[in-house]
């Protein structure tokens, strides 16, 4: 208890640099907690590296806190964060990612589906110059209609729509360096395309093959009802990636349609009235007249847009400045610590 109290009290009064830091979301997982730090303990001893587990309990109304909190209480390296209530995935990803301090940060899934075993070959890979490296479930053991269909399709299209062709992006066990991940803003179920996101930073990202075992206990908390989430953020991806510096042109694009069609609707109508017999086309009018408003009602949403673009403090806007090496020869800073925002 007491080597649990100091280590605490050290994080918070200087931030101890960590090798490794593994940050694992939970929603009621009592049955995996203990499994899954004993798997995460197993593969990263041999390493002997400086490492800290960090088990995010996303609001569970199980014991998954307090059978953590008894872990912790025995190992330092293990610490707990809570959330008031269920957020979601994403968010305590993110809560992970904040407080972790370690130099390369992996994130995992709590079901024991992931194995951390694969640890070692995410190193070797970042050893490379990779920042990112994201686990390819190649032979993944899920439910075949409710899984792997719409994960195969989802994956074609956002290598489609984003031009980062990854082949699972929604395997959550994948590494990153620290300088990366900390400055990538992630919100909603964004988890699943930050190597979309890092792409405006021009970071390398590589994929490698990994384990992956059939759920042990309780249910997967995900199924066909994300699947309208995961369409709408890629689309918020899609106009980040392509349009983050200009968004009047993302509105631009999707207005100019709308306007040619309403002109070309309205002008039919008026030659049908003018040069012939028949009598003027309400609807077509009035459909031409709806047309034309919300073109221009896009337009005004890529002016406001861009007023809160130039105005407001981005994160988004931090990410093409992501330094790779910044060097002080009055400092002497190491040259393989890369420096967000500077440089």
């Amino acid at each position: 208890m007491f080597l649990f109290i100091l280590g605490n009290c050290l994080r918070v009064i200087v931030k101890i640099r960590m090798d490794i830091s593994v940050i694992v979301p939970l929603f009621n997982e009592e049955e995996s907690i203990t499994p899954m730090y004993d798997a995460i303990t197993q593969a990263l001893e041999p390493l002997k590296l400086k490492y800290e587990i960090l088990f995010v309990d996303d609001g569970s109304s199980d014991s998954t806190f307090s059978m953590g909190k008894e872990i912790a209480r025995k190992d330092p390296r293990l610490r707990m964060i809570k959330f008031r209530k269920n957020y979601g995935q994403t968010p305590a990803m993110a809560a992970g990612i904040d407080h972790a301090v370690g130099d390369i940060l992996f994130t995992m899934d709590g079901d024991l589906q992931n194995d951390p075993s694969d640890i070692p070959f995410f190193l070797d890979k970042m050893a490379e110059g990779y920042d990112i490296v994201v686990g390819w479930r190649h032979k993944r053991k899920d439910k075949l209609v409710s899984r792997k269909i719409p994960s195969k399709i989802a994956n074609w299209l956002i290598g489609k729509v984003t031009g980062v062709p990854i082949k699972d992006n929604g395997c959550s066990l994948k590494a990153y360096k620290a300088s990366v991940i900390k400055s990538i803003p992630l919100y909603s179920e964004m988890h699943r395309f930050i190597p979309a996101m890092a792409s405006l930073a021009g970071v390398r990202v590589a994929e490698i093959r990994v384990k992956h075992h059939a759920r042990q206990f309780g249910e997967s908390k995900y199924g066909l009802s994300r699947v309208f989430k995961v369409l709408s953020d890629l689309l918020m991806i899609k106009m980040i990636v392509s349009f983050s510096s200009r968004p009047m042109f993302w509105f631009a694009i999707l207005a100019i349609p709308l306007m040619v069609f309403s002109m070309f609707v309205i002008s039919v109508a008026m030659y049908d009235s003018f040069y012939s017999t028949v009598t003027l086309s309400l609807s077509m009018v009035g459909s031409g007249v709806l047309l034309g408003a919300l073109s221009f009602f896009l337009i005004i949403c890529g002016a406001l847009s861009e007023l809160i673009y130039k105005t407001r403090d981005k994160d988004v806007n931090k990410l093409p400045m992501l330094t790779l090496v910044t060097l002080d020869a009055n400092a002497q800073n190491d040259p393989d610590v890369s420096t967000p925002g500077e440089g």
